[in-house]
């Protein structure tokens, strides 16, 4: 009456087993101390050599891939400086265009040169230099306006061009073919 029972006459139940129901988790939820387990890690690295070994592969595979976008125009691995489909518009947009500024380089390399051929042109050649300035200052501030209302009308009234200007002026002022990222629109493909 109170002593054991039996284990062999207990029935032993089955435990119930779900099918799986498509939607549902379908397996038991893991208990949290082994999921706090799971994502520890120590704060200082107990084999620093594969720590440095690893953070070197991570950051030389980072910069290929920013390497290759910035030839490519991959959106997705540009630096943010040059992330967004409103810098891309600035870009092409100085790409598709002659500048007057991306040639002022080339331009002062000729006049160091012209000035050692002949000094008494220099009042003539820096006279030239300063107004080729002036009209590159000129050609971007029309450049930046007539972008401005383009960027409103493509993108609304509420974008952003805090700092596009400054982005627009550097990129006007390199030569075509050292501008990174690299250009991807011809000369007179506008973007619509």
């Amino acid at each position: 009456m109170f002593g054991r029972k039996d284990k062999a006459a207990a029935p032993v139940e089955a435990s119930p087993v779900h099918e799986a129901r498509p939607g549902a988790k379908n397996r038991p939820t893991p208990k949290r101390r082994d999921q706090e387990a799971a994502r520890k890690q120590p704060l200082v690295v107990t084999d620093r050599k594969a720590a440095k070994a690893a953070d070197r592969a991570r950051r030389s595979q980072a910069s290929g891939q920013m390497r290759q976008a910035m030839i490519t125009g991959d959106d997705r691995h540009l630096p943010n400086r040059d992330k967004g489909p409103v810098r891309r518009f600035v870009r092409d947009t100085v790409d598709a265009r002659w500048n007057v500024a991306e040639f002022l380089l080339p331009f002062m390399i000729l006049v160091l040169v012209a000035q050692f051929v002949n000094k008494n042109w220099g009042f003539y050649i820096f006279l030239f230099v300063y107004v080729l300035v002036i009209v590159a200052v000129v050609d971007g501030v029309l450049a930046w306006r007539r972008l401005k209302k383009q960027l409103r009308a493509k993108f609304g009234e509420d974008v952003a061009v805090k700092g596009l200007g400054s982005y627009m002026a550097m990129r006007m002022m390199q030569m075509r073919p050292t501008r990174m990222p690299r250009p991807q629109v011809g000369r007179g493909e506008y973007p619509h």
